[in-house]
This record gives structure tokens, C-alpha cells and sequence, in this order.
């Protein structure tokens, strides 16, 4: 049987780009994606998909330094190299040299997605990216009409919707709670990605960066519209002893046209010295019961003198021993990359249409609802800061048409 080749070129290597979409891309690399499949239900297509290679053809990054770092990086898990790019918008280069790309991920800063995602859509190339697809709703919709118009796919990493406590939840749970009536998600980020490992924190907030996993999680499997956003943060810490015209703490609430009212509290100030790497939890009320979901504390939990306290999520993304010594990946981050990719696979290598699996995975029509609540909430939040640090009260708030809203 002929080998079939996907291509794939990958643009930033931070905290994620370097770790879980690495990881993801090495495993991809050295045994195709049909191992990889029967965690999602997506075993019947293991044998379709037995002959197909996946190459890494480039990694793009802001410094030269960077993406040396990241080909090493590749070569030593994979023993290939790709072609290194840098600068301000490596893409471009990139989309220009490599005319026969399949696959560009995105893994750049919240406000560097939508140029490459569209760059490459208008190029013919699929695109998987890192949350949030994009910051404007104008960005989604021309990102959703180059998808649809040149029947591409765009897989975003909402792997929230992976979480087998989620998928109970969810799929199982819910139908007994009746209809909703309120849920809460909170997202906790360390002081360190605020202050150490991101610069373009003034460029974000924690509710862009972290809420939108718990916006399009409950949009997703609650089918919600917005109808009113309020919101308020704070800019305390990163400002006085940092120096950073930043958040450090956003509350949003938002009011759907079904009645649910959902609340999203995130920050970006937890020490080093908490026992995780993130404080996540969500909880949901329904006319006939609540359930409640701890997505930090799953209960694998030690301590040890002198180090203190220690919770393990191994759901996320762990490693696993192959017999040869080196490490495989493992969890629900990977799940959803995977499920992104083998949407890929079956448009080039089974001819399917991409708008034929619309609504299958996180695709940029379903980003439409969280991108209008993440600018919503962008907007509110500047406007409510400038009225607290001018010692008034924070009134403002939007109301939604559809996904167009107003600042009031």
C-alpha cells in the first residue's frame, strides 16, 4: 500500500506551542495518526488512515534563537529537521516557500492568530490553532466565510470539550438536570505566565486567555446565545509591582436569550508555591439538580517534607513509556489536536467535503459565539476600568443582537 503524506508547518513555540502541541506533533511524526484514534470513537477510520506519514516541513518564531531551538528540539524526538523561520510574521515566508502545505498550526499569542489563520486560508491550507481562534468578531466571521467559501478546515484547540469528566457530564449528566439555570467556571493562571513567560499580557486579559475554554465549553454543549455581558476586572499587582497595564483578575457574567446566566471568574496571579499548576473548577445548575466538577483536584494528591502539597492532573496530558525508552503523549489536550487532524485526513485522503463535517469538531463557525463574548467582554472591561480608576461606579455593560452588541 502507497504512503501518503500529510504536510504540516507549525508558527510559535512558547509555554503550549513547545509542550502539548509539540509533544502531539512528534507522536503524529514518528507513527501517523491511526494509533491515536479510538480514544475519540473515531477507531473505524484506523485503517483508512494505516499509510499516511505526517511531516513536519517548517516551525516559524519571533527569534532566530527560537525556532533553532524548536528544529533541535524536533529532530532530537523525531530525527527529522524542519526548516526554521523567524521574524515578525513568519507565515508569510513560509506560505510563500512551502506551495504544497496541507496543515498550518497556529500557536502564536491570543492577538497574532487571525493573520496567519487567514493567510493560509486564503492560501488553500487547513488550519489548526490555539484558543481563541481570534479577538473581533469581524476576524471569526471572515475566518468562518474563507472555511466555508474554499472548503477548508479550521480545528481549534477547545480540548475542554475532551475531558471525559466533561463528556459525562454532558453527554450523561445533563438530561437529567433539566434545563439550565446557572454555571460558573473558573480558570486560575500562575503569577509566572502574567509575569515571567508572557510579554503580550497587555495585549490580553484572563478571560480571553483561559475563560474562553469555559465559554465555548458551555456554548458548545448548551447551545447558548448571549443576550447581556457585564463585566469588571481588576489591575492591582500587575500594574504597581510590575509595570504592566494588565488585569490581574476579570469577572464576567453573561445572560443568555434562554434565561441561563453564567459567570467566569480568572486570574493570573496564583504563586508558585500552589499545589497545581492551575485552580479550575465548574459547577452548573439545573432545574432538577446541580453537578459540580473539580478540574484542578482529581485526587491524586502527596506531600513531601519540605516541598509542600501536590495535586497531579494526568488527564490533561501525560507521559508514556514505550519500550525503546522514549515517551509517548496521552490526554485529553492531545485529544483534541488529534480529532482536529484526522478532520484533515478525511477531506484530503477520503475526499470528503470539509463544510460536509461542519459541527463535528470545535470549527471556526462555532468560535462565532465565544469570539463576540470574548470582544463583548474586552469592551466592558476597558470601559468599567476607566470609570474605576477615575472613581466611579463600573455601569457599563453590553447588550447583544444576535452577535452584534452595544456598549451601554
Amino acid at each position: 500500500m502507497a504512503t501518503k503524506v500529510l504536510k504540516v508547518a507549525q508558527i510559535g513555540y512558547g509555554m503550549f506551542g513547545s509542550d502539548v502541541v509539540a509533544g502531539t506533533m512528534c507522536d503524529l511524526q514518528r507513527n501517523g495518526i491511526a494509533p491515536y484514534l479510538g480514544r475519540l470513537g473515531l477507531d473505524d477510520w484506523a485503517a483508512d488512515y494505516a499509510n499516511i506519514r505526517i511531516e513536519m516541513l517548517a516551525i516559524g518564531t519571533h527569534t532566530e534563537s527560537s525556532a533553532q531551538r524548536a528544529v533541535a528540539e524536533n529532530e532530537a524526538r523525531t530525527g527529522t529537521s524542519p526548516l526554521p523561520y523567524f521574524g515578525e510574521a513568519p507565515w508569510e515566508a513560509m506560505l510563500d516557500d512551502l506551495d504544497d502545505l496541507d496543515v498550518l498550526i497556529v500557536a502564536t499569542p491570543d492577538h497574532l492568530h487571525a493573520a496567519p489563520i487567514t493567510c493560509a486560508l486564503e492560501r488553500g491550507v487547513h488550519v489548526i490553532t490555539e484558543k481563541p481562534m481570534c479577538l473581533r468578531l469581524h476576524e471569526a466571521r471572515r475566518i468562518a466565510e474563507l472555511t466555508e467559501r474554499n472548503d477548508l478546515i479550521v480545528g481549534v484547540d477547545m480540548h475542554k470539550r475532551y475531558d471525559p469528566d466533561h463528556l459525562e457530564i454532558f453527554r450523561h449528566i445533563l438530561p437529567e438536570l433539566g434545563s439550565p439555570i446557572f454555571a460558573r467556571g473558573v480558570l486560575e493562571e500562575p503569577l509566572e505566565v502574567s509575569t515571567q513567560i508572557f510579554e503580550w499580557v497587555e495585549h490580553s486579559d484572563p478571560f480571553t486567555y483561559v475563560g474562553i475554554h469555559w465559554v465555548d465549553l458551555f456554548c458548545h454543549y448548551l447551545g447558548l446565545q448571549p443576550l447581556a455581558l457585564y463585566a469588571v476586572g481588576v489591575k492591582k499587582r500587575l500594574r504597581e509591582e510590575f509595570g504592566k497595564d494588565a488585569f490581574d483578575a476579570t469577572q464576567v457574567v453573561v445572560t443568555h436569550t434562554d434565561g441561563t446566566v453564567i459567570s467566569y471568574e480568572n486570574n493570573w496571579l496564583t504563586p508558585a508555591d500552589f499545589e497545581s499548576n492551575v485552580n479550575q473548577e465548574s459547577a452548573l445548575l439545573g432545574e432538577y439538580g446541580k453537578v459540580e466538577s473539580d478540574s484542578q483536584y482529581r485526587g491524586l494528591r502527596y506531600w513531601i517534607e519540605n516541598k509542600g502539597s501536590r495535586t497531579r492532573n494526568t488527564h490533561f496530558f501525560r507521559q508514556v513509556e514505550r519500550p525503546d525508552g522514549t515517551m509517548a503523549s496521552v490526554g485529553y489536550g492531545k485529544d483534541s489536536l488529534i480529532d482536529c487532524f484526522e478532520k484533515i485526513c478525511r477531506c484530503k485522503f477520503l475526499d470528503v467535503s470539509a463544510n460536509a463535517l461542519a459541527g463535528t469538531y470545535p470549527d471556526a463557525a462555532s468560535q462565532l459565539t465565544p469570539t463576540a463574548i470574548i470582544e463583548a467582554a474586552r469592551q466592558v472591561l476597558a470601559a468599567n476600568q476607566q470609570r474605576i480608576d477615575a472613581g466611579q461606579p463600573p455601569t457599563f455593560a453590553v447588550a447583544f443582537d444576535g452577535l452584534d452588541f452595544a456598549l451601554h
